[in-house]
């Protein structure tokens, strides 16, 4: 989007009261007006792309973060708390919630992990306990958050997989008969293709063989080849990884230990430094760097979520993956895109509209409620569900970026702003849009005004 820049004054404010420096302490280390500092953290004046630099360094913090990404996150999550029906608290408005984060960010994120503990200690009837009492986070959660915790990427593994990206020696082409040769050569690992469509890899340690379904596309087939190179090469980065993010049960510690094995086989297929001048080069074309790398759609764009190395990023990218039921089965947000925890999202959202094309990518400009506007994509994928009349499986794999960032995407090419912009909500129960055609739901925080006499947009009048 040329010409946009980011309005940082509120993240701006907080960062310069937490270091007590004045506004003219600050505007003399970053070379610039006390007055036109206040203009900027009143969100009365755009920050240039050298001074939002200048900021990320002094503060050192990603752009990200300085763009009031983690800030946004924490607002829409606070606001999911606080209508909650089952704490029949008072309404909270979206400016009390935006105070509470500016003011009080520790206190804000205590009130969340106090509200999930809550929700836990409701839902949970599997009577699943520990000696210090029941677990925090459902394990999905816990391994979502962590994730989220470490901007998705994590060195030690991308240097494992380098060394033995170098070992294998092969270019991406030759790389699955290189990894089916290495865990012959190395490990005496035979790989055998079964008929058995209900367990995609299976490995048998006493025969050290290495199952695979023939259901499979052959893309898959490498990176279940791979996934295990990496069980058997890389465990100890992987064990050392999951054992620092401390997970707090055996499962989410499971969940963790497999999520980071896919992020280690990622990194073999896709090395980080190749991948990223790649997807620059072709300007994040994702089924052009799945064609170059021999992986699937869903894994390219997996992989361009997890280029987050501070001295080498990538365009910082949400992704999210969903079925057509609305079931969000894998997310991450790398841009600061507010997802809802709980619910379904909003129907105006772009992974939705896949759908109705599969094998299409669809582009859109959503604006939250709060302007702010990411540039996103996506394309419903089609894969094998098992023999005949097992259906296949459809879901929507979906990415965006601040819109700032849409010019270095080629699929922004066929898209105007701002006649292409979309105002899209995190959820009807959280949106205070008025009179939406597609609202589902009254939202939590508003009195319905009913009028028998008059029918708008929206059966939810408020």
């Amino acid at each position: 989007m040329s010409g946009s820049k980011p309005l940082i004054g509120r993240t701006l404010r907080r960062l310069r009261k937490e270091q007590s420096l004045s506004q003219q302490a600050l505007a003399t280390k970053l070379g610039i007006s006390a007055s036109y500092l206040n203009l900027i953290e009143h969100d009365q004046r755009p920050v240039t792309a050298s001074l939002l630099l200048k900021l990320a360094r002094l503060f050192q913090i990603d752009l990200t973060s300085l763009a009031g990404g983690s800030t946004r996150e924490t607002e829409a999550a606070l606001r999911e708390a606080f209508t909650d029906p089952l704490l029949a608290s008072d309404p909270v408005s979206a400016d009390e919630v935006a105070a509470l984060v500016d003011a009080a960010p520790n206190a804000a994120r205590a009130i969340l992990s106090l509200h999930r503990a809550w929700q836990v200690a409701r839902d949970d009837s599997s009577g699943i306990t520990l000696p210090s009492g029941r677990r925090i986070l459902l394990p999905s959660e816990e391994t979502r958050d962590a994730f989220h915790a470490r901007a998705n990427h994590f060195p030690t593994l991308e240097a494992a997989a380098q060394q033995i990206q170098l070992a294998l020696h092969a270019t991406p082409d030759q790389m699955e008969t290189a990894i089916h040769a290495r865990l012959l050569e190395q490990h005496g690992v035979q790989v055998q293709i079964t008929q058995n469509a209900d367990v995609q890899r299976q490995y048998i340690p006493a025969s050290k063989q290495l199952q695979l379904s023939q259901s499979l596309p052959r893309e898959s087939r490498m990176f279940q080849m791979a996934f295990m190179l990496m069980l058997l090469e890389a465990r100890e980065a992987v064990d050392a990884e999951t054992d620092s993010l401390s997970p707090s049960t055996p499962e989410a510690a499971a969940l963790i230990q497999v999520g980071l094995l896919n992020y280690a086989t990622a990194a073999l297929l896709m090395p980080y430094d190749a991948y990223l001048n790649a997807a620059r080069a072709v300007r994040y074309d994702v089924d052009a760097l799945a064609a170059q790398f021999g992986v699937s759609f869903e894994q390219a764009c997996h992989r361009l979520a997890t280029l987050n190395r501070p001295d080498s990023r990538g365009v910082p990218f949400f992704f999210l993956r969903t079925d057509a039921a609305g079931n969000v089965t894998k997310r991450f947000s790398a841009a600061g895109f507010p997802f809802a925890r709980h619910g379904g999202s909003c129907p105006r959202f772009v992974p939705h509209q896949a759908f109705t094309a599969p094998g299409q990518v669809r582009v859109q400009y959503a604006r939250l409620p709060d302007n702010a506007t990411f540039f996103c994509f996506a394309k419903a994928c089609i894969r094998p569900g098992g023999p005949w009349p097992e259906p296949p499986l459809l879901y929507v794999v979906a990415m965006g970026c601040d819109a700032a960032h849409a010019d270095a995407l080629v699929y922004a090419d066929s898209l105007a702003i701002p006649a292409g912009i979309t105002d899209v909500g995190l959820s009807c129960r959280l949106c205070d849009r008025p009179n939406c055609h597609n609202r589902a739901f009254a939202p939590v925080a508003h009195r319905l005004n009913l009028n028998p006499d008059v029918r708008g947009n929206s059966a939810y009048a408020f």
